[in-house]
């Protein structure tokens, strides 16, 4: 699939900020399943280059702004082909070994209750061996958590989610992590695009059937999980599948806040506003082009 993409972050400070730092991971990965033809990142209209390719795979730039700034404009635009691998990250270089993602955050840290969770779906689906423990696990935190805009935020944890019973895209990612890791399956946080098809987000739809995200972080999250033999595989819980071509697939860590596309350091601002757009456009041809924003 060939999607066209372009993702806006703009903040506003008042007063104007006297020093700001971004840190910025804007660039989609690139891997046997993802490619890209074409992509920039612009600060305030100015062109941003690659400075690194981090431990995860991601690549890395930096930005300053060393004078009074009362606000700054990040645009990601490009194109990404896509292909299905049935969820699985190959040809992906990174250093970080796999134990890595075994460690638990604020974030993932599991309690009885996620213990239980992952434990009861281990002793039904362990014999069919750890993929299908993994897939069982998926569908057993999207039963477990309900998809429900405004019941979590940023910071919430995955114990307080699951305790809940509902939240978002970023929630249902926290639990499946905090879960395979508490069988000692390495996981991962994973932000990214999602195109969704309009027949799948069709108002009328079976609500069981239709595609979730949500504008959390004004992108789609999902988790990965390691297989001996296999590698890293994509679960995306929110909507009970591995990611397909519909996916794009831009940064990863070991939780939401280790996975943020966008982080900075502000200094003398007192108020900041956020405001994010991202749209995702399939793009074959004249004629044939859909748009979701998200």
């Amino acid at each position: 699939m060939r999607l066209s993409i372009r993702h806006r972050t703009v903040y506003e400070y008042d007063p104007a900020a006297l020093r700001l730092a971004l840190r910025l991971r804007l660039w989609p990965s690139v891997y046997e399943g993802q490619a890209l033809p074409d992509w920039t990142v612009t600060v305030n209209g100015e062109p941003v280059k690659p400075l690194l390719t981090d431990d995860f795979g991601d690549v890395v730039a930096l930005w300053h702004a060393h004078q009074p700034i009362g606000s700054v404009e990040i645009i990601a635009q490009g194109v990404v082909e896509t292909s299905d691998t049935a969820g699985v990250v190959r040809g992906l270089g990174h250093a970080r070994a796999a134990g890595v993602f075994l460690r638990e955050t604020e974030l993932t840290r599991p309690d009885d209750a996620i213990c239980e969770l992952a434990a009861t779906v281990a002793a039904e689906k362990g014999d069919d061996g750890t993929l299908a423990v993994m897939h069982a696990l998926c569908n057993a935190v999207r039963e477990a958590v309900d998809y429900r805009p405004g019941v979590t935020d940023a910071d919430t944890t995955a114990s307080r989610a699951l305790a809940l019973g509902a939240g978002v895209c970023q929630d249902h990612a926290h639990v499946f992590i905090a879960a395979a890791r508490s069988l000692g399956v390495p996981a991962r946080y994973v932000s990214g695009y999602l195109h969704v098809d309009p027949v799948e987000d069709d108002e009328d739809a079976d609500d069981a059937d239709r595609i979730r995200t949500d504008d959390l972080t004004e992108t789609h999250a999902w988790a990965e999980a390691f297989l001996e033999g296999l590698g890293w595989v994509g679960f995306d819980p929110s909507n009970d599948v591995c990611p397909t071509e519909g996916y794009v697939r831009l940064v990863t860590g070991l939780d939401a806040n280790e996975a943020a596309p966008l982080r900075g350091s502000v200094t003398g601002a007192s108020e900041t506003t956020l405001t994010a757009e991202v749209e995702v456009v399939q793009a074959e041809g004249p004629g044939q082009s859909q748009s979701q924003q998200q």
